[in-house]
């Protein structure tokens, strides 16, 4: 069967680069916190145009960590699609608050900014919930549609994520989503674009003052120099606050930093890999991925949709080309989260695309030739 995703093939291209990065920290012996972190969240960073990153143990931590530190909880909402991974409304029970779920548009998967503002007006008039922070996703890797949902959080004072754990390195108009939300959350889990040999996560923000309480509350809520006790003791033994044990190994920032560096490259060659399937397959399945006009797409997911995904599947499976359903259960619909509030209306469209979503495999270095055999698989089903 060939790989849904081949981890292995960017390996061999960077595997003396990367050898040598973590030979480096064993030599030096940082393991935790070391020097090569930092410099990764330096250039982290610099390649989406923020001010400041803050890296953390894995993407969840990277959402939860600035509702911390905005003292998010409860009473508080969290408006967030219905139509992603458990990961994004989990973060607010979690802490404390309740997650409010909102449609995706039909054709771009990501949130509905006409049904968020219909959700947070509903949430208003009930009055049982405060209107705080919302989360949007950047699904299958394309950017939300960050003007309008950026406005509609400003006019209405709440704070705006981008979970970008698909999607970072996306851009809208060649602006990355921080130009627009107060944080911007990533994963580094090994099957994202830019994975790590383990778990990761980051922050990254534009507000000094955030990063460094998001930095306090990593290391178990360490003192900072806003907290105004930073005597001659190690500042992780003075607590200022409750946080978490959430860091990047520097072994993980060491092999993310060669990474990074062909991680634009990458992105060029996956839009190619996209370009061609839409070419080929455009008018043999209901729908082929559309992005929002101006935007680029990491491509994390290539998803299409079909009137019999499953018999697709199956079909697929046979012919050793393996398959993946993102997402086959809407959140909304699942047993821990049925009991939360839903904007006006109900959530339609990701019910509907639940049932028809496929996705075909997609990565940097997918071959030309095992790309038409995917291709022909998919032509050749008449189910």
């Amino acid at each position: 069967m060939i790989p849904f995703i081949d981890l292995a093939a960017q390996q061999a291209r960077l595997k003396p680069r990367i050898e040598a990065a973590i030979a480096r920290v064993l030599a030096h012996g940082a393991y935790v916190m070391g020097p090569e972190v930092a410099e990764f969240e330096k250039r982290l960073a610099a390649f989406c145009g923020a001010r400041l990153g803050l890296s953390c143990a894995n993407g969840t931590d990277a959402l939860s960590l600035p509702l911390m530190a905005w003292e998010i909880g409860a009473g508080d909402a969290i408006f967030c699609p219905a139509f992603t991974f458990a990961a994004t409304p989990e973060v607010a029970p979690l802490s404390g608050a309740e997650p409010v779920f909102v449609d995706i548009r039909p054709d771009t998967y990501t949130m509905d900014p006409d049904h968020l503002e219909a959700a947070i007006e509903a949430i208003e008039a009930e009055g049982r919930l405060r209107p705080r922070v919302v989360i949007a996703v950047d699904l299958f890797g394309q950017p939300a549609n960050y003007p309008r949902l950026s406005e509609i959080c400003r006019r209405r004072g709440l704070k705006l994520i981008a979970d970008s754990a698909q999607g970072f390195g996306c851009t809208l108009n060649g602006r990355h989503p921080i130009a627009w939300a107060d944080a911007v959350t990533t994963s580094f889990f090994p099957a994202k674009p830019l994975g790590a040999y383990g778990d990761g996560g980051a922050v990254l923000v534009n507000d000094p003052d955030l990063w460094e309480r998001m930095d306090s509350l990593r290391i178990h809520g360490k003192a900072t120099p806003a907290d105004g006790r930073l005597d001659a003791h190690d500042p992780k033994y003075i607590n200022a606050r409750v946080g978490m044990n959430s860091r990047l190994d520097t072994i993980q920032a060491a092999i993310l930093l060669e990474k990074l560096s062909v991680f634009e490259e990458e992105i060029a060659r996956r839009q190619v890999i996209a370009d061609r399937y839409s070419e080929e397959l455009t008018g043999v399945c209901l729908r082929t991925p559309r992005v929002i006009e101006g935007g680029r797409s990491t491509w994390a997911q290539y998803v299409v949709e079909h009137r019999d995904r499953d018999g697709l599947a199956i079909h697929l499976r046979a012919a050793g080309i393996p398959t993946a359903v993102y997402y086959p259960v809407p959140m909304h619909l699942q047993k821990p989260y049925v009991g939360f509030a839903r904007g006006p209306g109900g959530l339609p469209v990701s019910e509907a695309k639940a049932d028809q979503v496929i996705a075909l495999p997609m990565h940097a270095y997918l071959q030309t030739s095992t790309q038409d055999d995917i291709v022909e698989a998919v032509r050749g089903y008449n189910g």
